[in-house]
């Protein structure tokens, strides 16, 4: 397996909801769109440090993916939201920690009150 996996493939799904990203490493990930916007590695999200809580997402679609260079995407949220540059290493991390990353966020909602819809 490959130390630093890089895409082989990012591919929006807008009808599924999903940005699919295939790695050299063979690994295959769906990312959906909300996951990606209330993970996104922006300063609006990520804070200094201390990840934001980030509510109201359920909905949110990405209407774009612009390649920045040969290392990252920038992906452009209905909400507006379009600041988050997600390098390989960080849609990598997205992916293989997914469920994990997952069940964090619902029992922060769910700490916070925050009712899904």
């Amino acid at each position: 397996m490959p130390t630093n996996p890089r895409p082989t493939e990012v591919r929006l799904c807008k009808s599924a909801g999903v940005l699919t990203v295939t790695f050299d490493s063979g690994e295959k990930f769906e990312l959906p769109f909300e996951y990606l916007r209330v993970f996104s590695p922006s300063a609006e999200v990520r804070g200094h440090g201390t990840e934001i809580l980030q509510t109201g997402k359920e909905h949110v679609k990405v209407i774009g993916v612009e390649p920045v260079g040969n290392y990252a995407v920038c992906l452009k949220f209905d909400d507006g939201h379009d600041t988050g540059l997600y390098s390989w290493p960080v849609l990598y991390d997205l992916g293989r920690n997914q469920q994990d990353n997952w069940s964090r966020y619902l029992k922060r909602l769910k700490d916070a009150g925050y009712q899904r819809n």
